[in-house]
């Protein structure tokens, strides 16, 4: 079990990566999961990661005591990216990172960015028809 299956901040080591961790650099906010989606959260969220991702494969489905943890494989810029979700009451939290982290020579910085996890997530969101906090709603 890593970690309780918690969903832990990126890695600054890591560009290609977006977290709802607040300790993380590239920060996101949770989803919401209306009142009418909170009995099939879990089944939704699936079926969303499976319909909009590339060769998604939903890896693990399990109830903690953080509430209930998805983790889905997809394919990445660069290799395969995972993807982390905790469904608790209608909150979700989530993760969302490319595994490989590509240097291209000379440079020492990785390539890849957290725009792409952010876009893939929208994606997901967007099919679910769910409400994303944002830094615009919050004025």
């Amino acid at each position: 079990m890593s970690d309780d299956r918690k969903i832990r901040p990126c890695p600054s080591t890591n560009p290609g990566c977006v977290s709802t961790n607040a300790k993380s650099s590239s920060f996101a906010f949770p989803w919401v999961v209306p009142e009418t989606s909170k009995e099939s959260a879990v089944q939704e969220l699936q079926e969303a990661i499976l319909k909009t991702q590339k060769n998604a494969k939903i890896e693990v489905v399990e109830d903690t005591p953080n509430g209930k943890y998805i983790q889905a494989e997809v394919d990445g810029g660069f290799g395969p990216d995972v993807m982390e979700f905790l469904v608790k009451g209608d909150v979700v939290t989530y993760r969302s990172m490319a595994m490989k982290v590509t240097y291209i020579y000379p440079f020492t910085t990785a390539i890849g960015d957290s725009k792409g996890q952010l876009e893939r997530l929208k994606k997901i969101v967007d099919q679910l028809g769910w409400y994303v906090p944002s830094f615009d709603s919050m004025e």
